[in-house]
This record gives C-alpha cells, sequence and structure tokens, in this order.
C-alpha cells in the first residue's frame, strides 16, 4: 500500500519535472507534439498486440490448457497500453518496455515469482506451468 502511494505522489512529480525540462530544452509546442505522438503509438501497438494476446488465451482455453503465459502476456499488453496512453515520458518508456517482446519475455518469471508469493501463501490460486 505505502508504495503505490509513493507511486502515485512520486511519478507524477518526476513527470511534472521531465515536461518542464522538455519544454525548456526543445521548445513547448514540441513537448506537447511528442505526448501526443507516444499516446496515439501506444495505442496502435497496444491494439494490436491485445488482440493477438487475447487470441492465444481464447486459444489455449479452447484446447483445455491453462493460459498463464498468454495470461501475463496479456497482462503486460494492457499494463503498457494504459502506460503509454497516460502522458509522460516516464510513464512511456515502463509501457514500451512492457510491450517489447524482448523486456516481456524477461519479466515473465518476475511476475510468476510475485504471483506465487502473493496467491500461493493465502492458498487461493494454483499456477501451472
Amino acid at each position: 500500500m505505502r508504495f503505490l502511494l509513493l507511486v502515485f505522489i512520486i511519478v507524477p512529480a518526476m513527470e511534472i519535472g521531465l515536461f518542464i525540462l522538455a519544454g525548456k530544452t526543445i521548445g513547448a509546442i514540441l513537448t506537447v507534439l511528442l505526448i501526443v505522438l507516444t499516446g496515439l503509438i501506444g495505442a496502435y501497438f497496444a491494439k494490436r498486440q491485445g488482440l493477438e494476446a487475447l487470441r492465444k488465451v481464447q486459444e489455449q482455453w479452447r484446447s483445455g490448457q491453462p493460459p498463464g503465459n498468454a495470461m501475463l502476456d496479456a497482462f503486460c499488453v494492457f499494463a503498457g497500453g494504459i502506460l503509454l496512453l497516460a502522458p509522460g515520458f516516464i510513464t512511456d518508456i515502463v509501457g514500451l518496455l512492457l510491450l517489447l517482446p524482448i523486456t516481456k519475455n524477461a519479466l515473465r518469471p518476475i511476475l510468476i515469482k510475485l504471483l506465487k508469493k502473493q496467491f500461493l501463501r493465502k492458498n487461493q490460486f494454483y499456477i501451472y506451468r
């Protein structure tokens, strides 16, 4: 809970600082255009990869397999798309990292470890791989 509180305070403050720095460096109009451009690119990639992730989840459900990796990929695509749509340079970088296949594959074991730690401790969910 404290972590989320810090994220909601520190990240926007850092974004504002970067907006001011970018505005002074490249100008206000280019800064706004860059923010709009990253939002549009993020929406495009999130839609394209999101539909692919949804298709993989449905495919695995139909074949009787639990969609573990496909669900994690879908979560990364969803979170990355949200972050790319949010105005800001830090959120854009993190969102892009969540959408890139290389970093998404690198994050998968970390996400599995976090999910196991959170849910298996309470005996609520089972993760099959």
